[in-house]
């Protein structure tokens, strides 16, 4: 068998293109089923979700290698003519899902490495020597959820495109009887002669148009055009630098801030944040001391590809305990040039341990910028209780917060 393609059949390079890729793809779509399947609940529950990602991952980026392999192969080769050009319509909707199909295998897994890199923390790393995240890709919630909303939809269209395929195939394996199957799964010796010559330009245009328009219209566009969450949920997510905060209460009154979150996850970062909530403020800045009351709404929270679970019953449990609240005493600093603590009771699902708040405190005028950060342990709220190793989840979360407040 020749390496190259003829007019009649194709050669071997192109059928182990097409017959790994496939493998490939179907392997991804199938260890994704399984892993978004998988029970959530324990260290090994957990363990066994991020290794089925992780695979399912690194499928597509060797799925990925290979269709731009095959592509650079293919663009220097002939393609076997149309066996039935009278059938014109057929003909060309059969080229439309081959187009469709081609932009699949390469928008697919790379909108599945776009939602890696753009969604904060390094939940299931690929399993590959080359960096885990695209260049020039931030991290940022909302774009991860839109390149999410692409992915998910366009599994069902991809999926839909292989079904047309094969029912293609056999269609001329089964009723045509054609001869069709020898081009590309046996010897090329029986395959039929085209019975016209490749057709010109606009046919081809025409197809790639369809099959590109498919793919705007069925994931990109409503992946555009989509949401965090429905506008009547409860919570508001956003941006950190949008996301506002209210205060009321005597004193100051928060301008706009942000109150964020980090944990570890499986040896990686993962940052987020509370998109709602208030922050009743009295200080007095003749005695730098004052009182400070903060509720958070839970519901609100994002946390990269972790959010849900992170608001679960396994950890901070927001449909039981919706509100976490800090209640501190201002303290002034110890030395000169030493950061305020807010020092007193952290409410977190339910449990109240004492804390403590370092931050730094500059006013001018009216103005008041402060920032802060503090260390917790997890454990000392029964949060995520069963997860015990801190090889799945750490122990340690950090909290911080940024805020521009005006006095009263």
């Amino acid at each position: 068998m020749k390496a190259s393609n003829t007019d009649r059949a194709y050669g071997w390079v192109a059928r182990f293109f097409h017959w790994t890729v496939a493998v490939l793809i179907l392997a991804a779509i199938a260890v994704g089923l399984y892993a978004d399947n998988l029970p959530e609940g324990g260290d090994a529950q957990m363990q066994a979700i991020f290794a089925a990602y992780s695979l399912h991952k690194t499928l597509g980026m060797a799925a990925l290698v290979l269709v731009a392999a095959r592509l650079l192969w293919t663009l220097g080769q002939p393609k076997p003519g149309p066996l039935h050009p009278e059938r014109w319509l057929e003909t060309l909707g059969a080229e439309a899902v081959h187009w469709a199909l081609w932009i699949g295998m390469v928008v697919m897994p790379l909108s599945g490495w776009l939602l890696h890199s753009a969604a904060p923390g390094g939940f299931a790393r690929i399993l590959w020597p080359f960096g885990q995240r695209l260049p020039f890709v931030p991290e940022d919630v909302a774009l991860s959820e839109r390149f999410g909303v692409f992915h998910e939809l366009g599994w069902w269209l991809l999926a839909g495109l292989i079904l047309l395929h094969v029912l293609g195939a056999l269609k001329h394996a089964v009723i045509d009887r054609d001869g069709t199957m020898h081009r590309m799964a046996s010897d090329p010796a029986l395959a039929p002669e085209p019975t016209a010559p490749a057709s010109g330009i606009l046919p081809h245009l025409l197809a790639a148009v369809a099959g590109l328009g498919l793919w705007v219209g069925i994931a990109l566009v409503p992946a555009l055009v989509s949401t965090s969450i429905p506008a009547d949920a409860p919570a508001v997510q956003q941006p950190a630098a949008s996301v506002p905060a209210t205060a009321s209460g005597a004193g100051w009154a928060v301008d706009q801030g942000k109150l964020e979150i980090e944990a570890v996850q499986a040896g990686n970062p993962v940052a987020g944040q509370f998109g709602q909530w208030q922050a009743d403020i009295s200080y007095d800045p003749d005695s730098r001391t004052g009182q400070v009351r903060v509720e958070v709404d839970i519901a609100s929270l994002t946390l990269g590809a972790v959010s849900d679970a992170a608001k679960g019953p396994d950890f901070l449990d927001a449909a039981a305990h919706p509100t976490a609240v800090f209640e501190a005493e201002i303290l002034p600093p110890a030395a000169e040039g030493q950061p305020h603590v807010a020092q007193g009771r952290l409410t977190v699902a339910g449990q109240a341990v004492e804390a403590a708040l370092p931050f730094e405190l500059v006013i001018e005028g009216d103005v008041a910028q402060a920032q802060g950060r503090m260390q917790l342990d997890r454990r000392d709220f029964g949060i995520g209780a069963s997860y015990a190793d801190e090889g799945t989840v750490g122990f340690a979360v950090a909290v911080g917060f940024e805020l521009s407040a005006r006095r009263q």
